[in-house]
């Protein structure tokens, strides 16, 4: 009990120490870490090596919560599909999430890797990162509110395409305002040149890959093999009016037989948005959709090639394949 009292005290002359010395030893650990980072985020020639230290010196009371392990410094996965290639191999459990395993993490993690496809905005994975996949600092540090705000200012209506609001947990307002002590964002002003956000309708706008597909698929309520009959534009969305005739279900989910009788899907906000796909209805469409408030929603369009081998692997995969069972932003 006196060893934890001392200990207790120690920590509190630290904290003391901190902010009534700038020039104490944790002070410019901190300043050496944020300024490594900042060389990070800003130097496209760096090397995910120079950042795969940590030096805590904190106890395991975090953003309010106790946590019943020290902080540590694993490795990023192959599998973390979000942040395994976002420009450092190790990262801090717990996250900034809350999330104290790595099995937890690529649970949540793996909801977003579909928005990274969608090209909203260059510098959403290292938002996303920063909060799933911290890099390991001597301390946590948060985005910048700036780099909340201009991601989820170009995201939110994509996810709203879907049906999905931009989380709460994710609410800008929690991070802290632009200084030295968070992450701004990296395409600002000329520092770099994102890649272009595509014009296309967002369920329109995926590459005729395995992995693409399968994602959609569990993000998704249903999947169809279909014909479309008509497209009409009502209210700023599109209208998809399957075809009668016979329609292969992949995934029935939450459709009813009658549903599919009458099959009426929607491109929310999408009435002028290009979809390559809806140029010509002559063939066959892999349809894969959710239901949001009463109204089928598509999540992706592909038209059925049948000399795919992609297709083909994907559409022989989903009868032995088993979803994540998460929450999900994309489900």
């Amino acid at each position: 009990m006196a060893q934890g009292q001392k200990n207790h005290s120690n920590s509190r002359q630290q904290r003391a120490q901190l902010l009534t010395n700038p020039f104490s030893t944790m002070a410019l650990s901190l300043s050496m870490s944020f300024f490594l980072l900042l060389l990070f985020l800003t130097s496209p020639a760096s090397t995910a090596d120079e950042y795969d230290y940590y030096s805590w010196q904190s106890d395991n009371f975090h953003n309010g919560r106790f946590y019943t392990k020290q902080p540590q410094c694993v490795d990023i996965s192959a599998d973390l599909r979000l942040c395994h290639n976002v420009g450092y191999k190790k990262m801090r459990l717990p996250n900034l999430l809350d999330h104290e395993t790595m099995p937890e993490v690529k649970q949540q993690a793996g909801s977003w890797v579909p928005l990274l496809a969608k090209r909203c905005h260059a510098d959403t994975q290292v938002f996303l990162c920063s909060l799933f996949a911290p890099v390991c600092l001597d301390r946590p540090i948060y985005p910048c509110r700036s780099l909340c705000e201009a991601v989820r200012d170009s995201c939110a209506p994509v996810m709203e395409t879907y049906g999905f609001p931009w989380p709460e947990m994710l609410t800008c307002d929690k991070f802290p305002i632009d200084n030295d002590l968070c992450i701004p964002m990296q395409f600002a002003g000329n520092q770099a040149t994102p890649a272009p956000a595509s014009k296309a309708c967002p369920p329109c706008d995926n590459e005729l890959k395995a992995d693409t597909i399968m994602e959609h698929y569990c993000a998704s309520d249903f999947a169809i093999k279909m014909k479309i009959k008509e497209v009409k534009k009502e209210k700023g969305d599109r209208k998809l009016i399957a075809a009668q005739k016979k329609k292969k279900v992949l995934k029935m989910g939450v459709l009813r037989k009658k549903d599919l009788k009458k099959l009426t899907l929607y491109i929310k906000n999408g009435a002028n948005c290009p979809c390559a796909q809806l140029d010509s209805l002559g063939s066959n469409f892999l349809i894969m959709g959710r239901k949001v408030d009463q109204q089928l929603l598509l999540m992706s369009i592909h038209k059925w090639e049948k000399k795919s081998k992609e297709l083909k692997f994907a559409i022989k995969y989903m009868k032995s394949h088993q979803c994540p069972t998460y929450h999900t932003v994309f489900q």
